[in-house]
């Protein structure tokens, strides 16, 4: 399959060199020369030019910093230039209203499209084991699927158009807010006296579990290796966080649903990203 990749990021550099090493030939596009660079280094056709990136693809992928620069890509790079049935998935993490919207759009154009946001950071983006959430008909889920599974280890089909993006900010949401409760529980079992290590044998096997803890724990030199042992640096970087909050909350206005521990998960991470936003999101323990 030939596709176009637009967004080659921390993210997307990965992501398109997992492609080409499907057997798929991928057409590379980013704004930065050095991106560009990178992208032909692993197997990538470069282009200087989204339009001209687009030109003969069977599918388009995205993976982008928000909803604007996602829509202006579209209807500017992508709609009119990238075959009438092409299949267009758009891999970034923006708003519910704005994938819509694209959505309906592009079936109005002649094109299936998914909203397939991803979840594992810049390590499962290299390593091919991302997980997609799609948002989309049966038909586009199906023609998207084999692409996506070239970079993932599970690509899951939410609903219609936008429900990969609801999955997603809901999911980060709910991981914001129970990385937050593990750093104040490993905080606070040091403060009164008890081994972080021991805390962490004891909670990560009774009712205490969760990816937080188990997989991503937060205190370095306790449970399993992650970004708190390289100083918080890679990962999943708190701007990011504090962007899909921002974006949950949105979403939760439009919806009137309440969501007090998120409102406050995101006021965390506004005060913390003020001068960590660089740091991977698990440093707010630093915050207690």
């Amino acid at each position: 399959m030939k596709i176009a990749f637009i967004g080659l990021g921390n993210m997307g550099g990965g992501m398109a060199a997992n492609l080409v090493k499907a057997g798929h030939e991928v057409n590379a596009f980013d704004l930065s020369p050095d991106a560009r660079g990178s992208a032909e280094s692993g197997g990538c056709d470069a282009y200087d030019d989204a339009k001209r990136a687009c030109e003969g693809v069977d599918a388009v992928v995205t993976m982008l910093p928000n909803g604007a620069i996602v829509k202006s890509v579209y209807e500017g790079d992508v709609f009119g230039h990238a075959p009438e049935g092409a299949i267009l998935l758009d891999c970034s993490t923006i708003d519910v209203a704005t994938a819509k919207e694209l959505a309906q759009s592009a079936n109005a154009k002649g094109y299936d499209m998914v909203d397939a946001p991803v979840s594992g950071g810049i390590a499962a983006a290299t390593g091919g084991t991302l997980t997609f959430m799609v948002g989309g008909t049966e038909k586009a889920f199906a023609r998207a699927e084999e692409v996506l599974q070239a970079m993932g280890k599970a690509v899951i089909h939410a609903g219609d158009a936008g429900a990969g993006q609801t999955a997603k900010i809901c999911n980060n949401m709910l991981l914001a807010i129970s990385m937050i409760g593990t750093a104040e529980a490993m905080n606070m079992a040091e403060k009164l006296g008890l081994d972080p290590q021991k805390f962490y044998e004891i909670s990560s096997q009774s009712s205490g579990y969760c990816w937080s803890l188990n997989a991503y724990t937060p205190m370095p030199g306790v449970g399993v290796q992650s970004p708190a042992d390289n100083d918080y640096k890679g990962g999943f970087a708190t701007a990011l966080m504090l962007k899909d909050l921002r974006l949950a909350m949105e979403a939760a206005e439009t919806a009137g649903t309440k969501t007090p521990l998120g409102a406050h998960a995101r006021e965390l991470y506004e005060a913390f990203a003020e001068e960590n936003g660089g740091l991977d999101f698990s440093a707010i323990i630093k915050s207690l």
